[in-house]
């Protein structure tokens, strides 16, 4: 039998909204205990994460397994990393790996098994800069320039679509780029143009 509470005091009251207010704090808590494994059921059976990419600029192929029971191997993500560089540079620069899983689940999601044509990697910030004045579609604090983000295409898959399958992720940004034929990813909040 649940017991009614009646009360004029506001001590009472106060102290009664603070109660409640911790049990829904404590009951959320205990909810997002339960749903960080939930999150990540989808890859619970994945054994290896794989990726293919081309860095149009560089002419530079990769594809390999940067994550294998449950962890990510260093020296892919170096390799990575090469191919990724700035290619008016040479700068290199860690990319972050949940970019890389995002767009590893996006090449999932689209059912290709092409390679990722890559316009855009990590930038450094004096080529940021140099490309921000020519262009107004350059963020003067890019995610590039902290390897959280990438320009790609893929091949056999329209453009729309792969926009559409990044945006259904709803993880980062997503912009989009008909004109020069790339959606630009990125780990950042979730936004798009």
């Amino acid at each position: 039998m649940s017991k009614l509470i009646v009360a004029d005091d506001p001590e009472i009251l106060t102290e009664y909204g603070n109660t409640r207010r911790r049990l829904l704090q404590a009951g959320l808590g205990v909810c997002a205990l339960f749903a960080m494994p939930a999150a990540n059921a989808a890859y619970s059976h994945v054994y290896e994460k794989r990726l293919s990419l081309l860095n149009l600029h560089t002419g530079e192929r990769i594809r390999t397994a940067y994550w294998e029971k449950g962890k990510y191997i260093p020296e892919a993500l170096q390799a990575i990393a090469r191919v990724l560089r700035d290619h008016r540079s040479g700068e290199r620069h860690p990319i972050d790996p949940k970019l890389l899983d995002l767009i590893q689940h996006l090449h999932h999601k689209t059912g290709s098994s092409k390679e990722f044509q890559v316009i855009s990697g990590y930038r450094s910030p004096a080529t940021n800069a140099k490309l921000a004045t020519r262009s107004h579609g350059v963020a003067r604090k890019s995610l590039h320039m902290q390897g959280k983000a990438i320009d790609i295409r893929l091949p056999g898959v329209p453009l729309n679509t792969l926009r559409r399958a990044a945006m259904s992720m709803r993880i980062g940004g997503v912009g989009y780029y008909p004109e020069s034929n790339f959606i630009h990813v990125d780990t950042g909040n979730v936004r798009y143009w």
